[in-house]
């Protein structure tokens, strides 16, 4: 009985691990409205307009990075590519190209 529940505990764990491993931020390439350059290596950090940003994340699709007065949105759809979105100075908002 005991071997069977730390193989089963050692099971969920590997699961639990693979899931994380595809949770990872994508490399991404924006350019926002503005005047506003966002870039993401693979796994992180991100950057705007060059300088790394504060990063919290929030679940496994959905980041948001902080820095020069701009929050940058990264969401990650079902099929694996970002959407990125910016919020700005006075209510300054939009949506991102990818290049």
């Amino acid at each position: 009985m005991r071997r069977n529940l730390l193989a089963a505990a050692t099971l969920l764990g590997a699961i639990a691990l693979a899931g994380q491993a595809r949770a990872n931020i994508p490399l991404v390439n924006a350019t926002c409205p503005t005047n506003i350059d966002v870039h993401a290596d693979e796994g992180g950090p991100i950057y705007i307009n060059g300088k790394e940003a504060k990063l919290r994340k929030f679940n496994d699709n959905y980041y948001e990075a902080k820095g020069g007065g701009v929050t940058i949105s990264l969401s990650i759809n079902p099929d694996g590519s970002p959407a990125v979105s910016y919020t700005g100075k006075h209510g300054a908002n939009g949506i991102c190209t990818i290049k």
